[in-house]
């Protein structure tokens, strides 16, 4: 079945780095679109970036357009996303997605607080 395990959470300080990751597992990992989800206590679920199956094409939500970097290794099913210059508003719960035929999978979601 399809699996989606995130990893790369944690506690960081206000302008640090964090690199998430998200194993895929179950599907042809190399035809499908990725995404990266995030949502914050309280708040909608919203897109923070998304990358074609190959790679070609990607884009950001506004609100981390120039400090979050998103790709893939098709070899090793996974997705990644390099977080730059982490503000204390990026704190929130980061979900992988991927659409399957007709169905949204999700991961389980790791945790990012950025706080001093």
């Amino acid at each position: 079945q399809v699996q989606l395990v995130e990893s790369g959470g944690g506690l960081v300080q206000p302008g640090g780095s964090l690199r998430l990751s998200c194993a895929a597992s179950g599907f042809t990992f190399s035809s499908c679109v990725m995404r990266w989800y995030r949502q914050a206590p309280g708040e909608e679920r919203e897109m923070v970036a998304f990358i074609t199956h190959a790679g070609g094409v990607t884009n950001y939500a506004d609100s981390v357009k120039g400090r979050f970097i998103i790709s893939r290794d098709n070899g090793k099913n996974t997705v990644y996303l390099q977080m730059n210059s982490l503000k204390p508003e990026d704190t929130a719960v980061y979900y992988c997605h991927a659409k399957v035929g007709p169905k949204d999978y999700w991961g389980q979601g790791t945790q990012v607080t950025v706080s001093s």
